[in-house]
């Protein structure tokens, strides 16, 4: 299925071009995404507040195996980017590689970078850039409520032969 939201890197930076020109405020936001949940919601919420236009950056297949281990991820990188795609907040998708989306950055320069809260400015892995592009870091979404993993470990708990329901 071709998504239209979906964008290779050099359609994304083309895309994201023609929405400034316009006056747009360009925000990116990026995860894995592998198994959606109220964080997830709340992060994209609050980083499309911040803008006219919320990028989300997507990690890849292999790019989630390395950050989150053996099993990982649950969900294709195609399916994710559906999902996330299902989403009007979301304006556009790109799937990326690399450990970081310091490429996407350089590519798109979007005005804010906005990271999940368990992330504070300080420690946002491609901070040093967006401070050279003139972006602004914004963390978003609120308090932790729980991550994909700690999700992934109940459900497993929960199945074990025995488990209180």
């Amino acid at each position: 299925m071709k998504l239209k939201k979906l964008k290779t890197l050099p359609e994304l930076r083309k895309a994201v071009d023609r929405e400034r020109r316009s006056g747009k405020k360009i925000v990116l936001a990026n995860g894995c995404f592998d198994l959606i949940h109220v964080g997830h919601i709340r992060y994209l919420k609050g980083a499309r507040a911040k803008g006219d236009v919320l990028v989300v950056a997507l990690n890849s297949d292999a790019s989630v195996r390395s950050l989150k281990g053996k099993g990982r991820p649950l969900l294709a990188a195609e399916e994710r980017a559906e999902i996330l795609a299902a989403f009007e907040f979301v304006d556009y998708l790109t799937i990326f590689p690399e450990a970081n989306v310091e490429k996407i950055l350089l590519a798109i320069r979007p005005d804010v970078h906005a990271k999940g809260s368990d992330y504070t400015v300080e420690t946002v892995p491609e901070r040093k850039t967006v401070r050279k592009l003139g972006g602004e870091i914004y963390i978003a979404g609120g308090p932790k409520v729980r991550s994909t993993s700690d999700i992934i470990r109940d459900i497993a708990d929960r199945s074990k032969p025995g488990a209180v329901e």
